[in-house]
């Protein structure tokens, strides 16, 4: 029979519709089902195995746990139909490897609004076994017993005959009939079964103590005369299930089957304080180790933790190995079990979504909903089933209002998922759950200030919930479901405990508090958490109008370092985006964001985007200035000499934090215009704070004097170190590598080595350049294109990312391989480019510098001050270029 979706044939007057209920995947937990019942089968088969032993672990469980919506029910309905054999297979899951005669599936429902009790689970699997065709008299005269006892004047056949247990036909009821004639026929009672079940078990127990042999069939169940002595009550109803489970084990191989029950909905069982459905249910779990159950629910079961001692009878790993806390994570999940037996139910795929939405609903066999609406669903549903069928019921909705729908009316969240995903929580729990839908991930601890609450308990528990993902190499372990958590935060909530706007700020205040407390508190110094606070950090204070509070410290943080992750948080969530900045929130966001972007756009983007920050005057006095001061070093990669001179020196007249930085940018200012004796003195007073060290190489390089300028690298890079600042330790190395690519390429090819090591995981692109430039410089004089082409992809690299300085280096790098060949024409072409890069003023001491390479007569640029003359600078520059020469002749 084909499933019809009701909902979605009750919802058109079209009856040309096709509104055929779809089945997507889950291909990969039918494997893991199929090998897991596969794998039992061989363990009960196993001689050694005995359905009596009550201590043996047990691993016949198994569990698939999911978020609701995700589609748990229908895989547990369609498990059912394809264990029956009967052809319901989806097609995409592969065949069974038993006959299928041997298994029969028992499916139970738990959900509260299906009304199933404990006695109808016990008489459901019951009635199910009558698929066997022969009475199981140990259980049903258990049974029968108990049902008078706590049911008289309702006898158990009317019952089923009337009740939700009718659709397992009289087999059953007959079979608990001829169980009772047989053992009354046994014991040679007198009378009608139905007026003598005390005397039957009264005469029954009698005979098994006294090991008659009448009764020679039964007394193998060594525990049966204990459970018919025993007070006929709820809890001994939940030992009968052994009975059960003996009878199976006693019937011959070809008239056996095993019995998989399918338990859905778990999650309504009880709570976490309440679990005595949950400890009935167990026992009969623990008490037929001959069938296998498949679990369905929103959580985990914790039956392997020891802590439950006490609420449930069987806990801890020693009882149940396969339950123990380590999911089979969606995305690996394999036919290889491996021992892990609690399975997430993962999300759809993209394809998978497109092709539940394409099946769903139809006409004349083509898809109803097109691919640009089912484009839009799929990615707004986070491959959550319950949103595209929300979406589907929408596109019905909408188009009985005479409008095709389009892909605009679903972009949006849908309010019902808040009221699903509340539905089993506490009210603490979805306090925390609300407030950490305000966070990218959290910890427990940050989870409960968010929430503004004294104790972590509600937090512990919903980080136990499907919806809450954890990775547990992150900063924070936690984060909620993509779509919970966007429809949380955006969707109308309707529910009894909802949220104002003020509520939701309040939150987002706590939830920034939290944040700062994490990162001032840290023991030592860690950059991820750092990294992890500012990013969550600056879009609570954006997209709530927060006052920077921490965060101003965090941002100088940040900078110190000199790494430059990406910052920008994603848009607004909770509130609609503004456009525009006007927080100084907005204007921190964009000059951090500005900061790091730098390293992967050109400066031009970088000045312009500070401009309109700066413009703002938001930022406060010492932020003000950071963005100044990075301003006027983009500038200054742009060539613009004036404009970086005067932002330098408003933040070095300032006397803020980064007056030291503005020095030794005014200092490099002296160095591009030639006048190196000013430059030398100026960095000579910086310090560390102004990187002294690294503008002295700097000077000494462009004099020719390679080893003093290696040796100032060297000190700026153990500087570092000692500060443990990465990002200045990568600069000065890529540089110390740099120079020595002049003298000694053998050595150079060990610096460059380190310095690529430290720039692993940075993002500094000037210094990345640096490196190539040096690998360039390192290979000069080499037959062949290989330099030339080198060249001409770091060209392309540096006019990407517009840095001036770059361009030059290159350009005097190329120079120098050019001289080293001897190939005069090639430096003459290199000389014009580099005139024209320094027409501006700076830098214009480079084409001197070429002329001494090549030796080559040049009028000596008149505002360059070389620190001992022209004439010894030049034979330096020279001397590198015949000592390459020499080195190249020497060989290998």
């Amino acid at each position: 029979m084909v499933a019809r979706d009701l909902r979605a044939l009750f919802s058109t007057n079209d009856r040309q519709l096709d509104t055929s209920e779809a089945f997507t995947n889950r291909q990969t937990q039918w494997e893991l089902t199929a090998a897991a019942l596969a794998e039992h089968l061989r363990h009960i088969t196993d001689p050694a195995f005995d359905v009596e032993d009550l201590e043996a672990p047990r691993n016949h469980v198994l569990v698939f746990h999911g978020v609701g919506g995700i589609g748990k029910t229908t895989f547990s309905r369609k498990l059912e139909a394809a264990l029956t054999g009967s052809g319901h297979r989806p097609a995409q899951w592969g065949q069974p490897r038993w006959p299928s005669d041997q298994v029969i599936p028992v499916r139970i429902d738990l959900a509260r609004s299906a009304g199933t009790d404990f006695e109808q689970l016990v008489l459901t699997i019951r009635l199910a076994l009558a698929e066997l065709g022969r009475p199981l008299p140990a259980f049903d005269i258990a049974l029968r017993r108990y049902w008078e006892h706590n049911h008289p004047g309702d006898p158990l056949e009317e019952y089923l005959r009337r009740g939700a247990l009718a659709r397992f036909g009289q087999a059953g009821q007959q079979q608990m009939q001829s169980a009772l004639a047989d053992v009354a026929q046994a014991l040679l009672l007198p009378g009608t079964v139905g007026s003598a079940i005390g005397q039957v078990t009264g005469s029954l127990v009698r005979a098994l103590r006294e090991r008659r042999q009448t009764v020679r069939a039964l007394a193998g169940c060594t525990r049966l005369a204990d459970l018919l002595e025993t007070e006929p009550d709820l809890e001994a109803l939940s030992y009968y299930p052994h009975l059960l489970a003996w009878e199976l084990a006693q019937l011959p191989p070809e008239k056996s089957a095993i019995p998989v029950i399918l338990l859905d909905t778990f999650e309504d069982t009880g709570d976490r304080t309440h679990r005595d459905l949950e400890r009935l249910i167990q026992r009969v779990v623990w008490l037929m180790p001959n069938a296998f159950f498949v679990i369905t629910g929103r959580s985990r079961l914790q039956w392997a933790n020891d802590s439950l001692q006490g609420q449930l009878d069987f806990t801890g790993p020693a009882a149940w190995p396969g339950l123990v806390a380590h999911d089979t994570p969606p995305a690996r999940a394999t036919s290889h079990l491996g021992g892990g037996r609690q399975v997430l139910i993962g999300d759809f795929s993209p394809e998978d979504c497109d092709d539940y939405l394409a099946r769903r609903i139809s006409r004349d066999g083509q898809p109803l909903i097109g691919p640009p609406v089912r484009e839009v669903i799929t990615r707004r549903s986070h491959g959550l089933p319950l949103y595209l069928d929300l979406s589907v019921m929408r596109f019905l909705e909408i188009r009985r209002s005479g409008r095709t729908p389009g892909p605009d009316d679903f972009d949006q969240d849908f309010p019902a998922l808040i009221a699903r995903t509340l539905s089993d929580l506490t009210p603490d729990e979805r306090h925390v759950l609300r407030s950490v839908a305000l966070l990218d991930a959290f910890d427990v601890a940050l989870a409960t200030r968010a929430a503004g609450m004294t104790h972590d308990a509600p937090a512990l528990r919903l980080i136990e919930r499907p919806f809450v993902n954890e990775d547990p190499f992150g900063v924070w372990p936690f984060h909620l479901h993509g779509l919970i958590r966007s429809t949380i935060r955006t969707a109308q909530d309707n529910t009894d405990d909802r949220w104002s706007p003020r509520d939701w700020t309040h939150a987002a205040e706590r939830a920034l508090e939290a944040l700062g407390k994490q990162w001032t508190t840290s023991p030592a110094p860690n950059r991820l958490l750092l990294i992890g606070c500012l990013r969550q950090g600056l879009r609570l204070a954006r997209d709530f109008r927060l006052s920077l509070g921490w965060l101003a410290d965090a941002a100088w943080a940040y900078i110190s370092d000199s790494i430059w992750e990406p910052l920008a948080p994603p848009a607004a969530g909770h509130e609609p985006a503004t456009t525009g900045l006007e927080t100084a929130a907005d204007a921190l966001v964009e000059t951090l964001s500005a900061l790091s972007r730098r390293q992967h756009e050109h400066r031009e983007r970088t000045v312009d985007r500070l401009t309109q920050v700066l413009d703002t005057g938001l930022l406060p006095t010492d932020l003000h200035e950071m963005a100044l001061y990075y301003r006027a070093k983009a500038q200054r990669d742009l060539g613009r000499t004036d404009d970086s001179r005067h932002g330098m020196q408003q933040v070095a007249d300032g006397g803020g934090r980064l007056a030291p930085a503005a020095r030794r940018g005014l200092a490099h200012l002296a160095r591009l215009a030639g006048d190196f004796p000013t430059a030398l003195a100026t960095a000579r007073t910086l310090g560390w704070t102004g990187r002294h060290h690294r503008v002295e190489g700097d000077v000494w390089w462009v004099q020719g004097e390679m080893e003093r300028a290696a040796a100032a690298y060297e000190a700026a890079r153990r500087e570092a170190e000692d500060h443990a600042v990465a990002g200045e330790r990568a600069t000065c190395q890529a540089q110390r590598a740099f120079v020595l690519a002049f003298t000694d390429p053998e050595r150079a090819e060990d610096e460059l080595e380190l310095a690529h090591q430290m720039l692993s995981g940075l993002t500094l692109r000037a210094t990345t350049l640096t490196t190539h430039t040096a690998a360039l410089v390192r290979a000069a004089g080499a037959p062949g294109p290989v330099v030339e082409d080198g060249a001409s992809v770091l060209r392309a690299e540096i006019h990407t990312a517009g840095v001036a300085a770059a361009q030059v280096t290159l350009e005097l790098a190329m120079c120098f391989h050019h001289a080293v060949r001897g190939a005069n024409d090639a430096v003459r072409t290199s000389i014009s480019r580099l005139h024209d890069l320094t027409q501006g003023g700076d830098y214009a001491y480079y084409v001197d510098i070429a002329h001494f390479m090549a030796d080559l007569p040049a009028d000596h640029t008149p505002h360059t001050q070389w620190l001992d003359g022209k004439e010894p600078t030049r034979q330096r520059w020279r001397d590198l270029v015949t000592a390459r020469r020499a080195h190249l002749h020497a060989g290998p």
